[in-house]
């Protein structure tokens, strides 16, 4: 995918019947499914369902199976409940007759209330950074339709063991219309490109090759924002542990909102020599 355009235009499930939907797939490099993908098109399977005036809160979805990318995937909604203040949802992918990822979401009238939050971590803006693009020769040819600037060099040549923390400016490139349920699927559909590795990165020296795969995998919208504005995606992983990698990543806008909340949990299994 070449433009945020052609993301939107991915997320737009086709209405087989009523709660039935299909999509098709992003062609990834690496030949599966990506999980990011799926995460957005079924939390726009749930938006299909809820009042016009409600919008999500959190959603928490598990991958059971690894998907095909030659083949749609149905997206099943089940109306869970519709309450006076949250209304919410369950959402089942398929491909071939199987599940392959289940969801929950629950939606929720903005409203105001009691407020504080974490700081935001201090680091350079966007503007005084250079994009991944201009960093890795290999990407430079190719658009894409999201840019991202990250703060810390994490990738080095000879790899080595560093913290597991990074921190990437993101944003859309383009514009969007004013709509809060595309600007929610289009984060949903990011924020799964860099946590995973988060996990990785004291281990880059000692054991370089990994099979990694989500297993899960969970998202908070605290505040409104704009995707095709700079980003703070701030991220950590505090443990790793039974060949599992857990996660956490912060979203902040240019102003130090924290506008959403990410955590995953993936496998982490090392390649054995022979």
């Amino acid at each position: 995918m070449n433009t945020i355009n052609e993301v939107v235009e991915l997320l737009n499930l086709e209405k087989i019947e009523e709660n039935i939907f299909r999509g098709n797939n992003y062609k990834t490099p690496w030949g599966r499914v990506f999980g990011g993908q799926v995460l957005a098109q079924a939390l726009h399977a749930a938006y299909e369902t809820v009042p016009a005036d409600r919008f999500v809160h959190s959603l928490h979805g598990y991958f059971i199976l690894v998907g095909d990318v030659d083949v749609p995937i149905v997206y099943q909604v089940d109306r869970i409940r519709d309450g006076g203040s949250f209304t919410t949802r369950r959402v089942v992918a398929i491909q071939k007759g199987r599940p392959i990822f289940n969801m929950s979401a629950s939606f929720q009238e903005q409203k105001k209330g009691l407020e504080h939050q974490i700081p935001m971590p201090n680091v350079p803006s966007p503007d005084s950074l250079m994009s991944d693009t201009e960093l890795n020769e290999s990407l430079r040819k190719r658009p894409r339709p999201v840019e991202y600037r990250p703060v810390e060099k994490v990738r080095t040549d000879p790899p080595r063991n560093i913290p597991p923390y990074q921190n990437i400016w993101l944003k859309a490139i383009g514009d969007l219309p004013d709509d809060t349920r595309t600007h929610h699927e289009l984060l949903t559909f990011t924020v799964d490109f860099h946590l995973l590795g988060t996990s990785t990165l004291p281990h880059q020296a000692d054991t370089p090759k990994f099979f990694m795969v989500s297993l899960d995998h969970a998202m908070w919208f605290h505040r409104n924002f704009r995707i095709d504005d700079w980003l703070l995606y701030s991220m950590d992983s505090p443990s790793a542990s039974n060949e599992r990698g857990f996660n956490r990543g912060s979203l902040f806008n240019q102003d130090g909102l924290l506008v959403a909340s990410v955590v995953q949990e993936g496998l982490m299994r090392v390649f054995k020599d022979g």
